[in-house]
């Protein structure tokens, strides 16, 4: 999918609270969203090279929006709203044989929750929740960087929804190229590693996919293997 453009290139200051980073611009000081809950300590350090795009709304306090951080090895995508957008576009695109799709539904409920997507394909029906994932290390890509109640909660309704007899899968959208394994991030939320390792065990599919990222667009590139052990 394309960037907003124009896409303008800043450094990073400081984090402010969870949504709001201070950044320069033109040697000048602003404001920017962070449309990202996590930690992102690898990625927010002072000085680096950052890319914002602008938005002209009178009502807000943040001019900006901050979309990209740019490290020596990767040009990394923060937004944790493009997965949805980056999944559903691989798919009507034919890009994902591994998920056959004539039909797709976004933010389908399901229990106490919304589940991204239930697709209707020729095998029948396969829901899917995606996870945004930014941080590597060792070229190993994580999820969680912080503790998610809220993403063990999914991983539950897709083995009920499993157990129920129709398809479920987990995909992890790590935006940034330089990942050459997927795996959970154990020593910061061991809830969530061990209950993914359960749902996995039982059925439930875990996929994981890196981006090509680009100032003009970011795309679903290509599978890695997913090291649950």
């Amino acid at each position: 999918m394309k960037h907003p453009q124009p896409l303008i290139p800043a450094r990073f200051l400081r984090r402010d609270n969870r949504f709001r980073a201070t950044v320069e611009v033109n040697g000048r000081e602003a404001w920017a969203h962070v449309p990202n809950s996590g930690r992102l300590d690898d990625l927010f350090v002072p000085g680096r090279p950052i890319f914002l795009h602008p938005v002209d709304n009178p009502n807000r306090k943040t001019p900006y929006d901050l979309k990209l951080v740019q490290l020596p090895e990767a040009l990394v995508s923060i937004d944790a709203r493009l997965p949805n957008p980056i999944f559903a576009e691989a798919v009507a695109a034919g890009k994902l044989p591994e998920f056959p799709c004539h039909g797709i539904q976004p933010e389908v409920r399901y229990g106490d929750s919304r589940l991204d997507f239930r697709l209707e394909g020729p095998e029948g029906v396969c829901w899917v929740e995606t996870k945004s994932v930014t941080l590597v290390e060792a070229g190993v890509a994580y999820f969680p960087d912080v503790p998610t109640a809220r993403g063990s909660r999914h991983l539950r309704e897709l083995l009920d929804i499993l157990e129920r007899g129709e398809r479920a899968a987990v995909v992890f959208i790590i935006q940034r190229g330089d990942a050459v394994a997927f795996a959970p991030a154990a020593a910061v939320d061991p809830l969530f590693a061990q209950t993914l390792a359960q749902v996995a065990a039982a059925g439930v599919e875990v996929r994981a996919y890196v981006c090509r990222v680009d100032l003009e667009e970011i795309v679903l590139d290509h599978p890695v293997p997913v090291r649950l052990g």
